[in-house]
Parts: structure tokens; sequence; C-alpha cells
């Protein structure tokens, strides 16, 4: 697991902007979905392209949330990172300039649908209510990546959980672009993972200085437990 370390200078340029560190303290249940981002196959199963082992020990804490919310009557979205004829042609930048040789090809290949990469983790728990959402780019909510802003609306969703992996890649991008399309932004220190507590901890810093609440897993169900009991909540 990750070891948090968010630096003194980003707390208190929080503390100074906004008061307060914690910004969401009660999470209303039915407003708000866990967004599982990229756990998949690819990054987690050893020796996969983009493999990323401390993906796999985030997974207890995904699972915990989920039940919460839940059962708490809230949603769960598993986001799948895809990659088709389509992405390559229209995010050529990407595909021509930021992968090449082998690795370009392996990773086409673990994430076109109905391959072993483009799988969710099996040691995740997936119900058969919670959404599959594919999406074609790093952030979900990008023109051109997923139709999750939409139906996320008509659900009507306004509070988001970030889990996933990468912590610095995916799941950054998908929670800079929610705050900014409204959505309130948790983004959950220990149940995130990238490749090194460096790049880890950045990212902690960028989203709670600018994008969002930077919550543990005990945190984020301690304040599911709270917004179900509000009185909007049980009504």
């Amino acid at each position: 697991m990750h070891t948090i370390a968010i630096p003194d200078y980003v707390l208190q340029r929080v503390v100074e902007r906004r008061g307060k560190v914690r910004l969401f303290e009660a999470l209303e249940p039915a407003r708000t979905a866990l967004v599982v981002v990229d756990l998949q196959n690819g990054f987690m199963a050893p020796g996969q392209p983009a493999e990323i082992p401390y993906a796999r020990e985030i997974v207890p804490n995904v699972n915990r949330i989920g039940q919460a919310l839940r059962a708490a009557g809230g949603l769960v979205v598993y986001i799948q990172n895809t990659i088709t004829e389509a992405t390559q042609a229209e995010w050529c930048v990407w595909f021509d300039n930021f992968t090449r040789g082998e690795f370009r090809e392996r990773m086409i290949a673990a994430f076109t649908r109905g391959s072993f990469g483009h799988a969710i983790y099996p040691e995740l728990e997936v119900m058969p209510q919670d959404w599959r959402v594919e999406k074609q780019r790093f952030g979900a909510f990008v023109e051109g990546s997923s139709g999750l802003h939409a139906q996320l609306q008509e659900r009507g969703i306004d509070t988001l959980i970030i889990v996933g992996t990468a912590t610095n890649v995916c799941c950054e991008s998908t929670a800079r672009d929610a705050m900014m399309m409204n959505y309130k932004v948790v983004f959950v220190s220990d149940a995130n993972a990238c490749r090194t507590d460096e790049e880890h901890n950045a990212t902690l810093g960028n989203i709670l200085a600018l994008f969002g609440d930077v919550q543990s897993t005990l945190d984020v169900i301690a304040a599911l437990d709270a917004g179900a009991a509000l009185p909007q909540a049980a009504e």
C-alpha cells in the first residue's frame, strides 16, 4: 500500500483558501457514485503490459466502499479502459507519439474488448446492479471518451468517489474533469494506486488543493453513514 504524505505547504494553502481541509463530511448515498477507474487485468495481473502492483493491494478497500455504498442505496460504476480502431484514429497524437513498438502493440491487444487484459480484475466484487462503462481516453468525462456524464445526470448523481489506477493518470484526469463539470469529488487516498509513492502523493496534493476532497476508506464510509442520516436522505 502507498505511504500517504501530503506536503504541509499544500495543507496550509488549503486552510488559507477555504478554512478547512475536509470538504465533504456527509455524502448522500442516493446521489453518490463510486467510480472504479481501470481496475482491469491489463493494469493489475502479473506480467500484463501496464501492470501496477500497488493496484492489487487496494482491492479490499475498493470492495469495502462498494459494499457500504450499495447498502445505502448508492451506485457503483466500473470504468474499463478500451482501445478500438476508432480510438487509435481519433486520438492519434497519443498512439503515434507516446507509444511505440512492442509496448504499443501489447497495450492495444490488452485493452481490446474481449481480451484478458480488458476484463475487470476478478477479486473485485461486481454486482448485477453495478454499471460497466467503457472509456477511450484517460479521463472518463472528456469529449470522445464515454457517455458517463449523461448517464450520471439521468440518475441524479452529483457526488463521485474516485478509486482505481493509475492515480496520476486516469484517476486524476477523471477527478479533475468531474469537478469542473460540477460534481463533488472525493478522491480516496488508500484506494487509488500508481507506480510510486511520489507520483501518488503528488496527485493527492493536486486534488486536495484544487479539485476535490481527499479521504481515506474509513473516512468515506463514515461520510456515507453521516449522509444517510440526513433528513433529506431519509425521505
